[in-house]
């Protein structure tokens, strides 16, 4: 199987790369070049931003795409339409930001989505991947399209930093504000069982939309944290908070206390899908303890100055509001 993967240098990408290598794939590589391509990879440079920036795409056939883009739609769209003759199945890696906020509890793959446009430049984050799907059905058509829409993703690589952030903050002791109630529930997906899911699911020729995390309540917000204190081995004292209290003192859900929301409509939007359509298409989900463990051992690969996280979401809560929460929340 000849695939070729447009990104591969970001979590999602070499999770992709990395699973296709081990199946013994033929893998091409697209883009800027700025990360060295792993051993065994064929490396085309260019940038879809710039004028000419496909070239290196002129030539070539592939039997499958795998499209991580999360910027302007047009990109998608041009990139599809030079590979449309060439390439047998595109699988284009969305979000479930796709679907018109809040989604209601149980939502699936039918639940209404934003109105992107695949001409469209850069806007926000669910409109441009709205956009980048349509440009993959316009050009690759619906039966050869396949819509990974993935909710939380955690494990090795994630460079966002949502699990990186509580693995380093429990390590480092004392006492840590937790997010309640404990028995809340989360829904996420280790970014490998992403890759094997979609490869599987393109190699069989799927197409339409997916929604990729696990099943509702996979783990909780208690489980999340008392593995990541098992895993680091911290001593630290996770302290309970009630919603009310967090809130109070305006700390911000998701990005200031990464995968937590409070119990609400925003809560269920994001953990509480319907999976069934992934699940009946062989969607597997491998132990929390397996994916914090592992990240836990590829935070420990990084350079100490390493930066985690981006303009566009940056995550952790800062000392002085975690101090002030744990006070409040003694009272």
């Amino acid at each position: 199987m000849k695939v070729l993967v447009l990104g591969g240098t970001a979590f999602a990408g070499p999770a992709i790369v990395d699973e296709a290598l081990a199946r013994g794939w033929e893998v091409t590589v697209f883009n800027r070049g700025r990360t060295p391509a792993p051993p065994g990879v064929r490396a085309l440079r260019g940038d879809r931003t710039a004028s000419d920036g496909l070239a290196a795409l002129a030539d070539g056939a592939w039997d499958l795409v795998v499209d991580t883009w999360s910027h302007a739609p047009t990109a998608v769209r041009d990139t599809a339409r030079l590979l449309a003759d060439r390439a047998g199945h595109y699988s284009y890696v969305s979000s479930r930001s796709v679907y018109t906020w809040p989604a209601p509890s149980g939502a699936d793959e039918s639940s209404p989505v934003v109105d992107g446009s695949p001409d469209a430049e850069a806007r926000d984050y669910a409109l441009d991947k709205r956009g980048g799907e349509l440009a993959v059905e316009r050009e690759f058509g619906a039966e050869r399209s396949l819509l990974v829409r993935c909710g939380l993703l955690l494990g090795p690589g994630e460079d966002v930093g949502r699990l990186p952030w509580w693995l380093s903050r429990i390590a480092a002791g004392g006492e840590v504000l937790a997010p309640g109630p404990r028995e809340l529930p989360l829904q996420y997906l280790d970014i490998r069982d992403v890759a094997r899911w979609t490869l599987d699911a393109a190699a069989r020729g799927r197409g339409g939309p997916f929604d990729l995390v696990s099943p509702p309540g996979a783990a909780t917000m208690g489980e999340l944290l008392e593995t990541c204190r098992a895993v680091t081995g911290s001593e630290a004292v996770l302290c309970w908070a009630d919603p009310e209290v967090v809130l109070a003192a305006e700390i911000a859900p998701w990005t200031e206390l990464p995968a937590w929301l409070p119990p609400g409509p925003e809560h269920q939007a994001l953990h509480g899908s319907d999976v069934s359509r992934a699940l009946a298409a062989g969607l597997t989900v491998r132990p929390l303890a397996e994916t914090v463990r592992d990240t836990w051992a590829w935070l420990g690969t990084l350079a100490p100055d390493h930066q985690l996280g981006s303009t566009r979401s940056r995550v952790g809560l800062p000392p002085d509001k975690e101090a002030a929460a744990l006070s409040a929340a003694r009272r």
